[in-house]
């Protein structure tokens, strides 16, 4: 069987090693592997490929993949595929959900704890070489997890390590999920339904975004959403850009109606050099990094691995896509 191998990125980290396509060659020598490094390398070795490790295979690509079957993402989100054309072929998708769950999860602790002891504050002063113990602790005291009020928006893997961390620490987590029956972390106060968004978001001090973009959750958070939101309120962006509108929270920061935000996706990334984001005093930003670890390809390439296992032994895959929920 022709396996196509296809994560490419204009950026570093997210392209796949070179040693990691010979690692699955060496591994599975049945099969062919076919490396393309471009999105005209893809279009050119498509035709023949059955199976696809791909994060994006484009309209174009899937009408000349006449015999593929299979795309294993090496992502969680694959809304990006999820268009006409491939839900008519029928062509089966899996994603890697769960595998940046710890990392982003630690990156959402990470991100409140440096805004709730605006240690954003204490970097750019630094730079300036400044000492502003007044401007960082006397104005706006630290503030600590423990006690806190925590809002999960989406208890899937991500969401689900988030909240067990922040309880740990002595938080109050309430979380929302699509289906609230499914339950979430032992120490999760609550689970919700979407529709209580609004009803839940006044009494939190920090938002966490995680849920899965789909077409229900775009601009989840909007203005009718950051109107609501306490004004001491902490928003964490980590799953998806899009389901932030970004042009109301900008809105809301320079009103003050939130505390502040820490972004780490973006509605268009690269986040635009003119974007007011990055200029806000109460915005941390991080580029697109919170589910990139140390050993990440390894562990991409296992999963990938293990799901070629079984599809050659015809076991059922994991992670396979709920084409009709989006994720």
């Amino acid at each position: 069987m022709k396996v196509l191998v296809y994560i490419h990125s204009p950026f570093e980290m997210w392209n796949i090693p070179r040693a990691h396509v010979d690692r699955l060659g060496a591994g599975f020598p049945g099969h062919r592997f076919l490396h393309a490094v471009d999105d005209r390398d893809a279009g050119a070795l498509i035709g023949d490929a059955e199976a696809a490790f791909s994060a994006q295979i484009y309209r174009e690509q899937l009408a000349a993949a006449s015999r593929l079957r299979w795309i294993h993402s090496p992502a969680a989100g694959v809304g990006g595929m999820l268009y006409p054309e491939m839900r008519q072929r029928q062509v089966v998708i899996t994603n890697s959900r769960g595998l940046a769950a710890d990392t982003m999860a630690e990156h959402a602790i990470a991100v409140t704890l440096a805004m709730f002891r605006r240690l954003h504050v204490a970097v750019r002063r630094q730079l300036e070489r400044r000492w502003a113990q007044d401007e960082i602790a006397a104005d706006a005291p630290n503030r600590t997890i423990s006690g806190a009020r925590v809002l999960v928006v989406g208890l899937g893997a991500i969401g689900s390590a988030a909240a067990a961390r922040f309880a740990a620490l002595g938080a109050h987590v309430i979380g929302i999920r699509r289906r609230p029956e499914a339950g979430g972390p032992p120490d999760v106060l609550q689970v919700a339904s979407p529709d209580r968004l609004r009803e839940l978001l006044p009494s939190a001090d920090v938002v966490i975004v995680s849920a899965p973009q789909t077409a229900q959750t775009r601009h989840l958070i909007g203005a009718a959403e950051l109107n609501v939101m306490n004004r001491d309120a902490l928003l964490v962006s980590i799953s998806r850009g899009k389901l932030v509108d970004e042009a109301a929270l900008v809105e809301a920061l320079r009103a003050g109606r939130i505390r502040g935000a820490a972004l780490d996706v973006f509605e268009h990334e690269p986040l635009a050099a003119d974007s007011p984001l990055w200029t806000l005093p109460n915005v941390l930003i991080t580029p697109h990094t919170s589910g990139f670890r140390a050993d990440h390809w390894d562990a991409a390439t296992n999963l990938f691995a293990e799901n070629l296992r079984r599809f050659d032994s015809g076991r059922p895959l994991l992670n396979v896509v709920d084409q009709d929920a989006g994720y």
